[in-house]
């Protein structure tokens, strides 16, 4: 019999070579005739650990590694475009202190206070002369 070969979702990969991979599934009520939407869940082994949480990757049936991992990765189908907004905040941050005390090193070291590099000092400076 042939392996099982699915297309999911990662939505977790918080354990150590191991993913949580979704598997959405679209299913007609058999009495009803509503669409249901539902989803597989499988925990899949990622060797090299190349995939992250919002890829979309290929996998396949193996036997057990585990009590719960019975899939491995094939292949990451697309990578997560998904932008994580609390780390580009963070790094914002840490940009704009860096360079507030590099300012502050410079104006330092030229015997000038903090709010004569903003400018407003030279124009003191104008005025005087």
């Amino acid at each position: 019999m042939p392996k099982k070969i699915e297309t999911g979702t990662v939505t977790s990969a918080a354990a150590s070579k191991t993913r949580r991979v979704e598997i959405p599934r679209i299913i007609r009520h058999p009495k009803y005739g509503r669409i249901l939407h539902s989803r597989t869940v499988c925990h899949v082994h990622d060797e090299a650990e190349e995939s992250a949480p919002g890829d979309l990757v290929e996998i396949v049936e193996c036997p057990p590694r585990s009590r719960t991992k019975r899939w491995e990765l094939v292949r990451v189908v697309a990578k997560s475009t998904a932008v994580d907004l609390a780390a580009l905040r963070s790094g914002a941050r840490a940009t704009e202190l860096n360079e507030a005390s590099v300012r502050d090193d410079e104006a330092k070291a030229t015997g000038q206070s903090s709010e004569a590099t903003d400018g407003s000092a030279a124009d003191t400076e104008g005025a005087n002369a």
